[in-house]
């Protein structure tokens, strides 16, 4: 009796597990034909004038932006910490 309820449990365990294995692999390949799909029909876009969309950025900083920023990262890190680079979100 025992013996049966243990080869019952061990058998729903296994199939249990395969059928986790096998969604999970289904859902592996759709999302890899997804983001092939995404590639080949919606490719991304160039950027055009990537060095000149920096220079702009850094300009569009002022000084007084730039003095406002050092002055909080020194306050908040007790003037260990320093700002390298400032980009515009």
């Amino acid at each position: 009796m025992i013996t049966n309820d243990i080869t019952g449990a061990l058998q729903l365990l296994v199939v249990g597990m395969i059928t986790v294995f096998l969604v999970l692999l289904i859902v592996i390949y759709l999302g890899k034909l997804l983001i092939w799909a995404v590639n080949k029909w919606a490719p991304e876009e160039a950027v055009a004038n990537k060095g000149s969309k920096a220079a702009n950025a850094v300009a569009a900083i002022d000084a007084t932006t730039k003095a406002i920023i050092d002055a909080t990262v020194s306050q908040i890190t007790g003037g260990k910490g320093r700002a390298n680079k400032i980009t515009k979100l």
